[in-house]
Parts: structure tokens; C-alpha cells; sequence
């Protein structure tokens, strides 16, 4: 854990200071205010991070500091100083420049940040050229060079490609790269490494921490995550509905947390524990993967060649009954891949899935329907998977209404699903929009449920959910995994999760199954060099849960990580 530092500030110098802060949201909101009557500082050198779930006004915050509230929402009362200068008081043109100029932001997705039909180096020379007086060639040698430095390969060429090109951790770079365009005094990352797999975030992480210390820019990191508030934080604020609920040292808040919500929030933090049970030996076998290999050949033009992917590489794995697999790996290892062939969205070139002994992929479509209602798959993005323009009911009942179920009897069911993942019956008659993030997700659950499967298939199911949410939904898929006999193939990115749900860890690397067994050996002997690098590259690993805080079911020895 990085540890305290002392402000070398006066008091009435902050770099950033903000007195009583107020902004109310429209007529019609959950609550009155989307921030209340908050009070924080930054100064030099310093990395504050800010907790909380979604909508306890992080990023509001954020942007109220940016000057970029929307216009539906008013600061209400209270102040924001920049070195002692009102900000909100600011003519908008004086706004401006101190917007990108002193104070820049990096946004959680930079695909939707970053404009699409602009080449990556046009866009930060877009922010010189409206901030500085250099020259055209020297706007382009100020943009290779802030290329090269966040790290990014051949600065020259890449300033030429445009954002879809790139993968997340280089579009995230990009971004870093244009806010640190003309030095700024402030940083402000918002959620930067939510979506990244654990070793690009890491290089984040580290690249975040190392400019900050060379440049002593004041840092404010808004996350969920405390394995990254353990990893580079000096100072925690903790934010619930709006509200500061508790404020210090990085080492105060983490191991000695006062407020019953900062203690909520860190017990739900998963953490690599060795307590799962070896069902190799024990349980019959409900689907078995053999020798899969799938290839993709991505098609060029006459500007760019063509390229082939091997996303399966002679894949092979087995799911017993009542077993959860984690498949772990970073982006683009071939774990979707591996998850869509099995239930049939992806045809293999190769190999053999035997569900209870019957090769799917020998099938053909009429004979495949059958097995479709014995795998079922849990999306990433409930939002996404779920049709906006059909109520709940609707979508967990499509599935038993097209094997013939009657309608009726179907939305009972339904009903009953909806009370079995934690919701009301009368969710059955509202909308997908509705919920929150997390409610979706439950409702995906009970969807994919609906034809009562033996094997689930997770996709990435808590990777965009807060620390809470995430805890419950795991723990709901632990009870239904008991209650149910249910199987699972659980695909994460995040080891902090696989190690909290899963019996057997499987991990992939380009294509390839590079080790797999029992969680506990995975995680506590990790024999392959990829998942040593994967496990070093865990954001806070040194950082213990407090045993005041963590309950008593969750109280198991700390994998010893031999990396």
C-alpha cells in the first residue's frame, strides 16, 4: 500500500479545495440532492481516492469540479477553489481554459470518450492547439512524445490510427496522453481501470502513480474498487447517496474503517481465500470440452492486411455436476469464445463438447434445439441482453414458451424466479430500464434459469457491478449453485471473484489453456509463469481484509501466492 503523505500546503492554499458543495437534481429524482453539503481538499503530490456504489455522486462531483454538470442538475450552494480561485464564479471562457488546461479528466470508457472518427493524434493536438501557441511540427512532436510516454509501441504510427483500432488499455493510454497534454496542475481519472483486465490495469496503475509523483500533480481517483485504493491511494473519502461519510489516511480507512458503510463496503471485497472443495474425483462429469479449436480471420482491405486469431487452441476441460470452473485470462485469451461455443452461438472447427456423453457439435440444428434449454448463458451486460421493449415477464418467459410451455404457467414460474434471485413478483410487469444494474443482472439470472438448465454459462456477470452488488450477486449464484445441483462456467477477468466462486481455475492465454486445476493449488501454487504474472498483477494483493470487518462465513486462510 503506498503509504501517507503530509499535505506541504497551507491550509487556505489547496490545490483544490471544496467547501459545502451542493447540487440539486431535477423535479422527479430519487433524492432531493445528487451532493450534499460536501467538503474535501487536494494538494500537491497527493491521490485522493473517492469511493462509493453508483449514484453515491463520484462522478458528479467530477464533473461539478470540470465544469461539466449537466444542465438539468445546479450547484445549489457551497464553493469549489482551484489554488485559492472560485471556479463556479468563472466567466465560461475562463472556464474553459482551466478545463484541459489545469484540470483534465480521464473518463471510464474511453471508446465513448474518444471520437470516432477522429485519428487519436488529431485529438490531443486538438487540446494543444486550443491551449498552447506551439507550432503545427511542434503540436505533432508534442504528441509523439506524450505517446512514448504512457508507454504506447511506434508513437508515430499510432497517432495516425483511429480509436476503434486500438485495444482498451491503448485507448486508455490515449486518454492519459491527451489529459496530461499541457500539464495540468489536477488530474481526475473516473473509474480509468473498471473494465481492464488485471495486468493492463496494472500498467495503468503504475503509469497514473509515476506521472503523478514526477509531475506532484494532485490526483483524484474515483473508484469502486479497494484493491486499487489499496494499491495507490494516500487519502479514502467514502461517498454514500450523495454524502461524505468518512474521510482520512489510505491506512486509517482500509484497516481501521469507522462508518457502517465504509465496513460494508469492504466486506463484500472479494479476496483470494482457499476454502473450495476438489470435485474431480467426486461428482459424474455434465459437460466435457475436447480438443476445440476455433480460428478467426479477420478480412483487410487494400490499406490494411488481413489477420488470423486463434481463439481455441486444442481446448479441454470437464464440469461436473454442481461444479463452478472459472475461466480466467485477459482480454481477447479466447474464454468468450470457448463460452459461446458450448452453448451453441459459436461453431468450433474442431473438437468435440460432449454434454452427458452426446457430441453437440455433431449435431445438426434441429438436433441441437433440445440440449439448447440444458445450457443457459448469463451475458456481461444485462442491459444489453435484455430487450428494452419488453417487460421482465415477457423475456423470462420467451424461453418455456417457445418449448411449448403454456403461457400462463410459464409467467408464474417467472414470478417465482424473480422471488428466488431476491425480487419482487411484480417486477414481472415492468420494464428493463427500471432497475438498477444489479437488478438487471438478477433478472438475466432468473431468464437464463427459466428452462431449468444443469450447466450455467457466466459471462463476465459482476465485471461492471459495485463492490456490494457484486457480493450479492455472487452470493446468489452461490445458493442457487446449492439449491439447484446447477454446474457453472464462470468467465471472469478478475481472480479476486474466480477465487471467491470457483471449485477449478482454468487459465487461458492466446488461444490456450496454459493450467488448470483446483482453485486452491491454482491460487496458492500457481505452477505456470502467466498465472504468477497474473496473480503479481492483482491490484492491492499485500492489502489484508480487517477480521473486525470481514464475516465470520468469509474468515478462511489467505492463499499463500508463491508468485
Amino acid at each position: 500500500m503506498t503509504t501517507d503523505i503530509k499535505a506541504d500546503m497551507k491550509a487556505d492554499t489547496h490545490l483544490l479545495d471544496v467547501r459545502g458543495l451542493t447540487i440539486n437534481l431535477p423535479p422527479g429524482a430519487d433524492r432531493p440532492f445528487a451532493v450534499e453539503d460536501l467538503t474535501f481538499t487536494l494538494d500537491h503530490g497527493e491521490i485522493l481516492c473517492v469511493v462509493g456504489e453508483s449514484g453515491s455522486g463520484k462522478s458528479m462531483t467530477a464533473h461539478a469540479v470540470m465544469g461539466l454538470l449537466p444542465k438539468a442538475v445546479k450547484v445549489s450552494a457551497g464553493g469549489i477553489r482551484h489554488q485559492g480561485t472560485d471556479v463556479l464564479s468563472l466567466p465560461e471562457r475562463d472556464q474553459r481554459a482551466l478545463r484541459g488546461g489545469r484540470i483534465s479528466m480521464i473518463f471510464q470508457e474511453p471508446m465513448t470518450a474518444l471520437n470516432p472518427l477522429m485519428r487519436v493524434g488529431d485529438q490531443i493536438d486538438e487540446v494543444l492547439r486550443y491551449h498552447t501557441t506551439l507550432s503545427r511540427a511542434a503540436r505533432r512532436a508534442r504528441v509523439v512524445e506524450l505517446l512514448a510516454s504512457v508507454g504506447l509501441p511506434d508513437p508515430d504510427h499510432l497517432r495516425r490510427s483511429y480509436p476503434f483500432r486500438l485495444s482498451g488499455g491503448q485507448r486508455q493510454r490515449v486518454m492519459i496522453a491527451m489529459a496530461l497534454a499541457v500539464e495540468p496542475d489536477i488530474l481526475i481519472a473516473d473509474e480509468p481501470t473498471t473494465a481492464l483486465d488485471v495486468t493492463t490495469q496494472k500498467q495503468i496503475l503504475e503509469l497514473i502513480r509515476e506521472v503523478q509523483a514526477k509531475r506532484r500533480m494532485g490526483v483524484m481517483f474515483i473508484t469502486h474498487d479497494f484493491g486499487v485504493v489499496a494499491e495507490i491511494a494516500h487519502r479514502v473519502a467514502v461517498m454514500q447517496k450523495g454524502k461524505l461519510v468518512e474521510i482520512g489516511p489510505a491506512s486509517e480507512v482500509l484497516n481501521r474503517p469507522k462508518h457502517p458503510y465504509t465496513r460494508q463496503l469492504i466486506a463484500a471485497v472479494p479476496h483470494l481465500i482457499e476454502h473450495r472443495e476438489d470435485f474431480t474425483r467426486e461428482r459424474k462429469p455434465v459437460l466435457t470440452a475436447e480438443g476445440v479449436n476455433k480460428t478467426f480471420h479477420i478480412g483487410g482491405s487494400m490499406f490494411r492486411p488481413g489477420r488470423t486469431v486463434v481463439a481455441g487452441n486444442n481446448l479441454s476441460l470437464t464440469i461436473h455436476e454442481g461444479e463452478t470452473v472459472g475461466l480466467v485470462g485477459e482480454s481477447g485469451s479466447g474464454k468468450s469464445t470457448l463460452g459461446r461455443s458450448i452453448v451453441g452461438l459459436i461453431k468450433p472447427d474442431s473438437g468435440k463438447i460432449l454434454f452427458e456423453g452426446v457430441d453437440l457439435l455433431s449435431l445438426s440444428r434441429p438436433a441441437f434445439r433440445p440440449y439448447r434449454r440444458h445450457v443457459q448463458m448469463v451475458f456481461q451486460d444485462p442491459y444489453a441482453s435484455l430487450n428494452p421493449r419488453h417487460t421482465v415477464g415477457d423475456i423470462i418467459t420467451q424461453g418455456p414458451v417457445a418449448f411449448g410451455e403454456d403461457r400462463k404457467r410459464a409467467l408464474d414460474k417467472a414470478k417465482d424466479l424473480l422471488k428466488l434471485v431476491g425480487l419482487d413478483a411484480s417486477a414481472a410487469d415492468r420494464f428493463p430500464h427500471e432497475f438498477s444494474g444489479g437488478q438487471r443482472q438478477r433478472i438475466s439470472i432468473a431468464r437464463a434459469l427459466a428452462l431449468e438448465p444443469k450447466l450455467l454459462i457466466a459471462d463476465e456477470p459482476v465485471s461492471a457491478l459495485d463492490v456490494s452488488v457484486q457480493a450479492q450477486v455472487l452470493d446468489l449464484l452461490e445458493d442457487l449453485r446449492h439449491r439447484l445441483n446447477l454446474s457453472m462456467l464462470f468467465i471472469t477477468h478478475d481472480l479476486r471473484v474466480a477465487a471467491q466462486i470457483c471449485d477449478t481455475i482454468a487459465v487461458m492465454q492466446k488461444g490456450s489453456i496454459v493450467e488448470i486445476g483446483p482453485a486452491r493449488e491454482v491460487f496458492g501454487n500457481p505452477q505456470h509463469a502467466y498465472t504468477r504474472q497474473l496473480l503479481d498483477a492483482i491490484p492491492g494483493k499485500g492489502w489484508t481484509l480487517p477480521e473486525d470487518v470481514v464475516p465470520a462465513s468469509r474468515r478462511h486462510a489467505p492463499v499463500r501466492n508463491s508468485a
